[in-house]
């Protein structure tokens, strides 16, 4: 989650709900008309149906109507074993619509080993649920049994300001974190990527360095949305941060930041006038166009389209495509600038358990799919980002410089419950053109840079200019 900025754990990975291309659709079972869409990828109260002949089968889903809900719910509760009809209390039916949510959806269908529909009956016959936090307890428990640190639930509070985030800026350090991806929900954290100009870049936090405790808690005992949580606060209000720094053995220090309000601009752009390195074929001198995208938000589309028109109508004869530090955002405008620059071919592929189910392509009609382009990452590039990149480089499109990236790629849903609580629930992932999984992979470059001379590249339009320029400036074009 990016804390100051959008505090949502699964937001590069929220399915993508407006694509022009999609096939395979998965069949849905007899609740379909219980689920509906929105397309901010947030559940809303103003969702319309699902339209199944249109729509992929993982959209975001809620059950907030009452009447879809009894639909939905209460038709589980007759799959009950030899229970009268009055003997399910409205807190087992609560606890029976998160069950039912990932039942529908987990993208594993083996539940990590267990047999999911006896997890039902053995918690409906022993589970005391007295109250509305003993359900949430349960609730907790019957997710972690699923082994994967992004299939979690929040409560009714964490929903409300989940959803509160997403509308605009918030306070904080502006970092984005998730869970080391090789270690799960037990690690500590791991920084995805820090928001330009914010406290945590200010301080020199990197992405892949670890967050061991927040103000003395450690992280290792908290979900990411307790710890979003505990990373904002109050503008002008100090969290003592305990790192390890990426790489390092043992060694860890305590940072010291100051929250204040976090807001990205989603993209930067700039012309240069280089010569060296950045010259094509010799030249003395070249236009190099340079964007770069900091996050996929709703505006980065149209941003960057008007960027990139730009730089075509300028004449520029090499362009560098900087999504470093990029920890994705809205999956849907990932895929929209794949397609401005790509005329032909596959942008992502969406896979379950069962394989690949939807299939995103370039739809012929794109901005600029000839200026030779080079695409700058890092550790830091995850979700949305590592979607792009892996779609211009499987369609030979970029060459991508820089080091392998994050490696997230899986695909979140959320559900909510009748409470006003919901479930995050993994439906999918995502792969490559060449089909190549991300998750905890990532892409790696063509170019490896160093981690000093990926550092050294500055990250705004004009710095990147003068850099360019220079003879420490590392050869990205041949």
């Amino acid at each position: 989650m990016r804390s100051g900025v959008q505090a949502r754990p699964w937001e590069a990975t929220a399915p993508f709900i407006n694509s022009r291309k999609s096939q395979y659709q998965r069949p849905c079972g007899p609740i379909n008309a219980s689920l509906k869409h929105n397309t901010n990828n947030i559940p809303s109260s103003a969702s319309s149906p699902l339209s199944l002949s249109t729509q992929p089968w993982y959209l975001t889903i809620q059950t907030r109507a009452v009447a879809a809900l009894a639909a939905g719910v209460l038709a589980t509760s007759t799959l009950l074993p030899n229970l009268p009809a009055n003997a399910v209390t409205n807190e087992q039916l609560l606890y029976l619509e998160a069950w039912r949510a990932v039942d529908r959806a987990y993208v594993d269908k083996k539940f990590n080993g267990q047999n999911w529909f006896k997890v039902r009956e053995d918690a409906v016959k022993n589970l005391k649920l007295t109250s509305r936090e003993d359900t949430y307890t349960a609730i907790r428990s019957l997710l972690a049994s699923l082994g994967d640190p992004f299939t979690r639930f929040l409560a009714p509070e964490q929903y409300s300001a989940l959803r509160r985030s997403t509308s605009g800026a918030v306070t904080g350090v502006g970092v984005e974190v998730s869970f080391a991806s090789d270690r799960g929900a037990s690690s500590p954290l791991v920084v995805i990527a820090p928001a330009p100009g914010g406290p945590a870049e200010k301080a020199g936090i990197r992405p892949g360095d670890e967050i061991m405790a927040i103000d003395g808690q450690q992280t290792s005992e908290l979900s990411l949305y307790a710890a979003g949580g505990l990373l904002q606060g109050v503008e002008g209000s100090e969290v003592v941060l305990t790192l390890k720094a990426r790489g390092a053995t043992g060694t860890v220090k305590d940072v010291k930041l100051t929250r204040q309000p976090i807001k990205i601009n989603p993209v930067d752009s700039a012309i240069c006038t280089t010569s060296g390195n950045y010259a094509p074929n010799a030249a003395p001198t070249s236009k190099l166009g340079y964007i770069r995208i900091a996050t996929f938000s709703k505006q980065t589309v149209e941003k960057f389209e008007a960027a990139l028109a730009s730089l075509k109508t300028e004449g520029v004869d090499r362009i560098v495509l900087d999504v470093r530090n990029n920890g994705g955002g809205l999956f849907s405008a990932g895929v929209e600038v794949g397609k401005m620059l790509i005329n032909k071919g596959d942008i992502v592929l969406i896979a379950d358990s069962n394989g690949v189910r939807d299939i995103y392509e370039a739809d012929g009609h794109p901005l600029d799919d000839k200026t030779p382009l080079v695409v700058l990452v890092n550790r830091g590039t995850a979700s949305a980002s590592e979607v792009l990149s892996g779609a211009l480089k499987d369609n030979g499109r970029a060459v991508l410089a820089g080091e392998s990236t994050f490696g997230k790629g899986l695909i979140q849903t959320l559900v909510e419950l009748s409470d006003g609580s919901a479930v995050a629930v993994t439906v999918a992932k995502y792969q490559t053109p060449a089909g190549i999984d991300i998750n905890k992979i990532g892409i790696s470059p063509k170019i490896v840079l160093d981690a000093e001379a990926l550092t050294a590249l500055p990250f705004n339009g004009a710095e990147f200019c003068k850099y360019a320029g220079t003879d420490a400036a590392p050869k990205l074009f041949g």
